[in-house]
């Protein structure tokens, strides 16, 4: 077996056996590692790359918008379509004005978020390991 193969296969087993949380955790890591990519593309003129990189990360932002439930999520969805969206619109702008500093403030808010992300995890799995219960229904 190759050895992208196996990793394939890594992959798709940690996706699989990942809480919903920790599927989010991983959203929020391959749309920050596409935006780096874009950006580190952008500034050495990579066009292709750069392009490539940041549709991979609007495309992840996308996914993230499209999973708030904008009836059960409260403020907290509200306050998550503003942040997603914010990025999406810089990735676009970032990408067709080739301004590589754009880029900075979406990799600031998806690693706050995820810093948030992880927390919570963290918290519930906390909650389920000592037999409390959370809610968390707000989140997303």
């Amino acid at each position: 077996m190759s050895y992208g193969r196996q990793v394939n296969q890594y992959e798709k087993a940690a996706i699989l056996g990942a809480s919903p949380l920790q599927l989010v955790v991983m959203l929020y890591d391959g749309a920050i590692k596409f935006v780096k990519q874009g950006q580190t593309a952008m500034e050495e003129g990579r066009l292709f790359e750069q392009n490539e990189a940041l549709q991979r990360a609007q495309r992840i932002v996308v996914e993230l918008l499209s999973s708030l439930d904008m009836h059960r999520g409260g403020e907290v969805a509200k306050n998550l379509f503003g942040l997603y969206t914010f990025c999406y619109n810089e990735l676009i702008a970032a990408n067709v004005e080739d301004q590589p500093k754009k880029l900075d403030a979406v990799v600031k808010v998806l690693t706050d978020l995820r810093e948030s992300w992880t927390q919570l995890e963290q918290q519930q799995r906390g909650a389920i390991d000592t037999g409390g219960s959370s809610d968390l229904s707000a989140a997303a």
